[in-house]
This record gives C-alpha cells, sequence and structure tokens, in this order.
C-alpha cells in the first residue's frame, strides 16, 4: 500500500518543484527573458504548453490579451502553466518574470481541453505529445549555434532526445507516459533502472536540478551541494505509482471484436509471450535485442543495456505513436509489424480484432 502522505508530499514535487533547475533555465538558458518577450499564450499553446484551468480566476481567459506575452506573466504568477514555475515579482509597479524552471510535469502531465485547446483540468501522468521542447529550446540565445538549432528543430512535437547533451547523437524518442507503473520493474525504454533512477537522471542530466547523480556505467558524478534530488526521490516515486494508467473510454472500442482479440492476443499473435501478467510485460524477467523484435537499433546501442524493455499496454489507447521512436502511427501498425516480423500469417479481421482488444486495455 501507498502512504497516503508520501503520495500527497509527491504530488506537489511532480507537479511544481524544480529541483533548483533555474541554474539551467534561467541562468544559462535566458528562457525567462525570451518568455517575456516574445511568448504570448497562443504561441505557447503552439508548442504544446498547457494551462490548468483549475486555478484561473473565472472568466479570466475572457478578459485578458492572448496575444500578449504580458498575459503569459500572468498565467506564470497564477501558476497555471502545467509544468513552469515562474517567479514573478513586482518591479516598478510592473510584474516582471525574474526567473524561469521547470518541473515534471511539463513532458508527464496534460490536460482534458475541457475549456478549451491546451486548457482544462491536469491529466497527470499522462506523455504530453503535443509538447515541442526542441522548439522550446531553440528559443534560447544560448543555443543558437546552427548545429545546435539543426538538431533541437528536427525532434518535432512529443519527441526529446535524453542522451544528445552526454553522446552527442541526435535520435530523439516519443514522451512516455509515467501512470501505470507501480508493478513495474524498469521504467525507461531500454531498461537501465527502475523509475526513481530515471527521475534522478532526467532531473540532474536534463532539467538542470541541483541534485547528486552518480552512474559508473555511464561515466557520470555530478554532485550538488545542497542536493535537491535524492530526499525527494521516495515521495516522487510514491505519486507515479499512484497513478494508474487510464481505462478505455465508454464506446471507443467494439466489445465484441475485443474478446475476439484477446483470444488471438494469447494465442495465434503470441503476443502475451511478451506483453505477459498483469502489466502486460516481462520486463521483470528479461529484455530483448532490436533484431529479435524487429525494431530501431539506434536508441539500444545508445544505452547500457543494448536492449529492449518490453513496454506495458495498460492506457495503450492514449498515448499514439507507438514504438520508442514513434515508427508506428497506429496500434494496427503496431500489429502489422509484428504480423510480418514474426510471420504470424494473421487475417485481416484477426488484425482488427486484436486492434481492438489493445484499445480495451
Amino acid at each position: 500500500m501507498l502512504d497516503p502522505k508520501l503520495v500527497a508530499q509527491g504530488k506537489e514535487i511532480f507537479r511544481f518543484d524544480t529541483f533548483g533547475d533555474e541554474q539551467l533555465w534561467t541562468d544559462t538558458l535566458q528562457l525567462h527573458n525570451v518568455v517575456a518577450g516574445a511568448v504570448d499564450p497562443v504561441t505557447a499553446l503552439s508548442v504544446g504548453l498547457k494551462v490548468d484551468s483549475e486555478v484561473l480566476p473565472e472568466g479570466v481567459l475572457q478578459t485578458v490579451d492572448l496575444t500578449d506575452p504580458a498575459t503569459t506573466i500572468t498565467l506564470l504568477k497564477l501558476n497555471a502553466v502545467v509544468g513552469l514555475q515562474g517567479d514573478v515579482q513586482e518591479i516598478n509597479g510592473k510584474d516582471t518574470l525574474v526567473s524561469l524552471g521547470t518541473t515534471c510535469a511539463l513532458c508527464h502531465s496534460t490536460v482534458d481541453d475541457s475549456v478549451a485547446p491546451g486548457i482544462g483540468k491536469r491529466l497527470d501522468g499522462w506523455a504530453n505529445r503535443d509538447l515541442n521542447p526542441g522548439v522550446i529550446l531553440s528559443l534560447s540565445p544560448a543555443l543558437q549555434d546552427q548545429v545546435i538549432q539543426d538538431v533541437l528543430l528536427s525532434w518535432g512535437a512529443g519527441k526529446y532526445d535524453a542522451y544528445w547533451n552526454q553522446d552527442g547523437l541526435n535520435d530523439p524518442t516519443v514522451i512516455p507516459p509515467a501512470y501505470g507503473l507501480k508493478d513495474v520493474a524498469l521504467a525507461t525504454y531500454t531498461g537501465e533502472g527502475s523509475i526513481s533512477y530515471w527521475n534522478a537522471y532526467v532531473a540532474v542530466t536534463q532539467m538542470g536540478a541541483q541534485g547528486n547523480f552518480v552512474d559508473d556505467r555511464l561515466g557520470l558524478n555530478i554532485m550538488h551541494d545542497p542536493d535537491l534530488v535524492t530526499d525527494k526521490l521516495p515521495a516522487l516515486e510514491a505519486y507515479q505509482f499512484s497513478l494508474n494508467a487510464p481505462k478505455a473510454p465508454a464506446g471507443s472500442f467494439d466489445s465484441d471484436a475485443a474478446t475476439r482479440g484477446k483470444v488471438v492476443f494469447n494465442n495465434q499473435g503470441n503476443c502475451s509471450a511478451c506483453h505477459s501478467g498483469d502489466n502486460f510485460t516481462d520486463a521483470d524477467t528479461q529484455l530483448h535485442y532490436p533484431d529479435v523484435i524487429g525494431t530501431d537499433p539506434t536508441l539500444a546501442s545508445r544505452s547500457l543495456t543494448g536492449k529492449y524493455r518490453t513496454t506495458p499496454l495498460a492506457g495503450v489507447w492514449q498515448h499514439p505513436p507507438y514504438f520508442h521512436d514513434g515508427s508506428a502511427a497506429t496500434l494496427l501498425d503496431v500489429v502489422e509489424h509484428y504480423n510480418n516480423h514474426f510471420a504470424l500469417g494473421l487475417m485481416p479481421s484477426e488484425k482488427d480484432d486484436l486492434v481492438q482488444y489493445l484499445l480495451s486495455l
């Protein structure tokens, strides 16, 4: 059982704790100046940033200018921009953005669009596949070198390369969801470690947090005093473990076809050989070489394991595209890939039924 107090603490960390990463986003990248001078709400929404409607005063969106960067500063002051923490101070009678930092929620939360596209109630754990981190980073005055610009602008919405600043290679992956991981031992595409391992890696090496991260396998020994990350990892993990995969919406799949598709999943399709158990993954017991499953080997070759983890399938309906590189636009594309790679010989009706079963998970 998860400790409710620890979960509540983790929720605050997940949503609002920057771990001191303003040292990167403000001091080095100077993105607070970019936001203050050129990023109005329309622009912010266009690059995938989300607005938490539950903290907005009633009617505020109808009274402000959504094409004015000053409105973005107002939203930051209200703590309404999901995943961004802005220190807004009144200077010479004007609200001024003094610093900017990021939180876990930037990439791993979205909203339900209940007010407008990009504006609504938070959905923590859902991958923000609208977010374009490369474009956001490309706005930094510190990253204007053309080689760097070419890399950042090549990623596209919903993708990020968490190794590029370590090995210099450019091979972005789709942002993964952070839900449904409670009983999944390995949290990354390539199975390096637990969710706390990945939280620490991302916080320190990607977000620019003031924390410690040591992994001799990667040749990394990053230390800060004080360490603003390590003591928060248990609570952060507890909150992420509390995030269940979302149930498929009623009417979003054909239940009769899904019943037939479950038979295909467990028999003709042989999907359950790897997508096994309650979590639909064998990651606790084994990883898989790229040539065995027929997926692009680049990410695996950059990893510590050289292999891929079987992705848990709960909530798979919610987060296209699929595979680590987003190379499968739909679940039917996934089924077609494995049907061809393993020469399964599935009939069109069986493939369609299998898709409906996946949509039901």
